[in-house]
């Protein structure tokens, strides 16, 4: 996790979202602050204390990838109610930008019914606030309403299209990563073919005829004597390290027969930028049909979209091997879990086509930290 640790610290640096933030706040400090206030004023004050404690929970916000749930959850019920607090007790013009800030970070944490009701309680929040500490009429204070809430909305807006842009390009990314995968695995079937076509050939026919050319120079050789009959028996010999020759070759085509699914699945994870793959495939690990090896090609992809996208997962290790009649396929990320795993329908889906080659899905938190599929198909699956 060093490396998400050291990206998330420095997405704090370089984000545009989180610069804009800085200086949102900062604009609100400033304004509220002793700093450009009364001579007399006292710095720190109970006004600063209150932003600098909203501008640690929102720190903790942007981490959310990083922290536990548990952690994130309650900084943003930190940041919810600091802010229902510098609304109450800091009466400035600046400081309902806070409540911009916050309906940004709502947005990718509640669904659309939840985030509309929750803005529309905090405004009407920030309408009583008005009319109380604030001290404004009933008109001026909906005019200040109506305004903040147009900028909520533009900011929730602008949030939305972005996430969906983000996975749009998630979506091509893995697209793209499957087509690749895919035509990898049609060359590598297509390989298996040709090695079987050809050990096919060089056993019933190549080996036929040098064993027929054998015996009929062993024929010859009895009727022959003297140095052509010598000759004969080289030709013999040599007839016969032929054949061996080619039982050797035919032997070597038998055992590389199957799929090997190394280049795919490396293929498959070129285009992400993480986690790295780590791929550990047993010699006799070769699928005998395109379908299994499609399957668990799925499975992997299904695991390296997750660890990607949900994790965020550094590592992704994937571990092919046999075990007696059956492969089994291990797929697992160093990432976090969070809440319960509840299979969607990728992971329904891999299962389903397992299943329909007499094999299983597995789903299990990992030793590493993250999400654990153990897929196994039988070597020859169910007609």
């Amino acid at each position: 996790m060093k490396h998400a640790l050291r990206d998330g610290l420095l997405d704090l640096v370089i984000s545009p979202l989180a610069w804009a933030s800085y200086a949102a706040w900062l604009a609100v400090w400033l304004s509220a602050s002793a700093v450009f206030g009364a001579q007399d004023a006292v710095f720190p004050s109970i006004v600063d204390g209150l932003l600098f404690a909203w501008l640690a929970a929102w720190l903790v916000c942007l981490l959310d990838d990083l922290v536990p749930t548990a952690v994130d959850n309650a900084a943003l019920l930190a940041l919810i109610a600091l802010t229902a607090l510098a609304l109450w007790f800091i009466q400035n013009g600046t400081t309902p930008i806070l409540l911009i800030l916050v309906a940004i970070r709502l947005t990718g944490r509640l669904p659309s019914r939840a985030l509309v009701a929750g803005l529309i309680v905090a405004n009407l929040y920030f309408f009583g606030v008005l009319l109380g500490p604030w001290d404004q009429s009933v008109q001026s204070a909906a005019l200040t309403v109506l305004a903040m809430g147009g900028f909520q909305l533009f900011a929730v807006m602008v949030m939305v299209y972005a996430n969906r842009a983000e996975r749009l390009a998630e979506d091509l990314q893995a697209v793209n990563a499957r087509l690749l995968a895919t035509r990898s695995l049609l060359g590598e079937t297509a390989r298996d073919h040709e090695r079987l076509r050809l050990s096919r050939e060089l056993h019933d026919v190549a080996g036929h005829k040098v064993t027929a050319l054998k015996l009929n120079l062993r024929g010859l050789a009895r009727k022959l004597d003297g140095d052509a009959a010598e000759a004969v028996e080289q030709s013999t010999a040599l007839a016969d390290e032929l054949l061996q020759d080619l039982r050797s070759v035919v032997r070597h085509l038998r055992e590389t027969e199957g799929i090997d699914l190394g280049k795919s699945l490396r293929e498959l994870a070129r285009p992400f930028p993480r986690p790295r793959l780590e791929l550990v495939i047993a010699d006799e690990a070769r699928i005998p049909r395109a379908d299994q090896a499609e399957a668990l090609l799925r499975v992997v992809q299904e695991g390296l979209t997750n660890a990607a996208r949900h994790g965020p997962a550094e590592v992704l290790r994937v571990v092919l091997d046999r075990n007696g009649g059956r492969f089994v396929l291990v797929v697992e990320d160093d990432g976090r879990v969070r809440g319960p795993l509840q299979p969607g329908n990728g992971l329904t889906g891999m299962r389903e086509r397992l299943d329909e080659l007499g094999g299983t899905l597995d789903i299990g938190t990992s030793d590493l930290g993250g999400v654990r599929l153990t897929a196994s198909l039988p070597l020859e699956p169910n007609a």
